[in-house]
């Protein structure tokens, strides 16, 4: 019978290699004792561990702490149980951050057609004479023409600037401001009453939009959207034609039942250009556009509603000398 000593069975199996029979059979190394560090070979003749002594730790091993990066199990919890960060707080476009930019560019823009209306009638009260009012009037006008060339290069800059701007924003609402005071005023002069008409209709026509684009009963389309680009094309066109006659003192082609027509193709574009604006808007909230881009939106808008207001008061005008 072969000896235990140099049975291959013995040295290779796990179980026999750990009986006494077979320990150190071979000249292997004896096996760890269960719980003892690797590295660390019980001696023979040492006395084994026994149960409830503290166990010996291996040289260099730390036991885990309870802290984690210095922070105590409070201060985890505490982290763990904090709101996640908004687009507003992370620097993105938010519905909060676009409402407060069109909040500001409104407010600038009635603030300054307020003072521009106002002009004729404190200039009257302070020269206490009909002339007082007439250099109001000459102010108001005067306002009017620099509005319309400040509105028009501001618009042009926001176009072509590379990172929208809070003050180009707001120096387009200043200059808007002086030329819709200016124009409210000489409609105001000659059919009073009317600028407040028109506000309620830009208001009613505005708010519906607005209401149905938000319940996602009003959408864009590419093919509505290309309808839109050629119907504006030639709404430009005939614009263009129509100054040029009025300026040459041969017709005007923005009265009588044309003109209603002309104005309410008008506000059904501007009406499409305000769902645009809004999906624009929507877009820029979802994808986390950069919160500067609210104040672009914002000038969109303005630009929008303000060209509806003038359609409804052009159309109003016309059905008042009908």
């Amino acid at each position: 019978m072969p000896s235990r000593k140099g049975h291959p069975v013995a040295r290779n199996n796990a179980i026999l290699n750990n009986s006494p029979a077979f320990r150190n059979a071979g000249g292997y190394a004896p096996a760890p004792e269960y719980n003892q560090a690797p590295g660390t070979q019980q001696q023979w003749g040492q006395p084994q561990q026994q149960w409830g002594q503290p166990q010996q730790q291996a040289p260099g091993y730390q036991a885990p702490q309870s802290q984690q990066g210095g922070y105590s199990p409070a201060d985890l919890e505490a982290m763990y149980n904090r709101p996640a960060a908004t687009g507003f707080d992370t620097g993105r476009m938010t519905w909060r951050n676009t409402m407060n930019a069109i909040t500001a560019t409104f407010g600038v823009i009635i603030a300054v057609a307020f003072v521009i209306m106002m002009l004729p009638t404190v200039t009257a009260l302070v020269m206490g004479t009909e002339e007082g009012r007439q250099i109001g009037f000459a102010f108001a006008s005067i306002a009017a023409i620099v509005g319309a060339i400040g509105s028009f290069v501001t618009v042009l800059v926001n176009a072509f600037k590379k990172t929208p701007s809070m003050w180009v924003t707001l120096a387009y609402a200043v200059f808007e401001g002086l030329l819709l005071g200016g124009i409210s005023l000489f409609f105001e002069t000659v059919y009073p009453g009317i600028v407040l008409q028109a506000v309620i209709g830009t208001l009613a026509v505005a708010g519906s939009i607005t209401v149905l684009f938000r319940m996602g009963k009003l959408r864009t389309s590419p093919k509505l959207t290309k309808m839109f680009v050629i119907a504006f094309g030639a709404y430009f066109v005939f614009t263009l034609v129509n100054l040029v006659l009025v300026l040459l003192g041969v017709t005007n082609l923005r009265t009588g039942m044309l003109g209603v027509v002309i104005g309410l193709v008008a506000v059904a574009l501007a009406s499409y250009s305000l769902v645009m604006d809004l999906e624009v808007i929507r877009n820029g909230v979802d994808s986390g556009a950069p919160k500067a881009y609210a104040w672009t939106a914002a000038l969109g808008l303005a630009v929008t509603v303000v060209w509806m207001y003038t359609e409804i008061l052009r159309i109003l005008a016309i059905l008042r000398d009908s």
